[in-house]
């Protein structure tokens, strides 16, 4: 696992039973690849976007046990394979050993105008470090 990032289940996170609530799952999503990008990458979203994007283009999403309030999930992401422009991914969340969802996902670096755009070299150059690719 080249990241991970603890997420506590809040109750803005849930529905009136407690449990969350699926959309808020892709929220913290969301977050971890934030995250991943600013501390493994170097690139905070912030810096990212003013000139470039980096869409989403295919998700899938399994969720195999509920979270309720007060849970402490572990979201852990696996890079699984970069392209020219694009980077896919796994992520999973735990809560102490058990698996509560898992993802896959790919985005695309895009510019400003939408196009999709080569990944710049030291980013490439880390992501390939973490497949164990050279």
């Amino acid at each position: 696992m080249a990241f991970e990032l603890q997420q506590p289940v809040l109750f803005r996170h849930c529905d009136p039973a407690g449990l969350v609530y699926y959309p808020r799952y892709f929220e913290m999503i969301s977050d971890c690849v934030e995250a991943y990008f600013a501390t493994c990458l170097n690139i905070p979203f912030a810096d990212l976007h003013q000139t470039a994007a980096v869409p989403t283009a295919h998700f899938d999403v399994t969720f195999t046990a509920p979270s309720r309030h007060g849970d402490m999930l572990v979201l852990g992401l696996t890079p699984e394979k970069i392209g020219r422009s694009s980077f896919a991914f796994d992520i999973t969340a735990r809560c102490k050993s058990e698996v509560r969802f898992v993802s896959k996902q790919t985005i695309v670096h895009v510019d400003d105008t939408g196009a999709p755009q080569p990944w710049l070299a030291a980013t490439r150059s880390i992501i390939q470090q973490q497949l164990g690719v050279q």
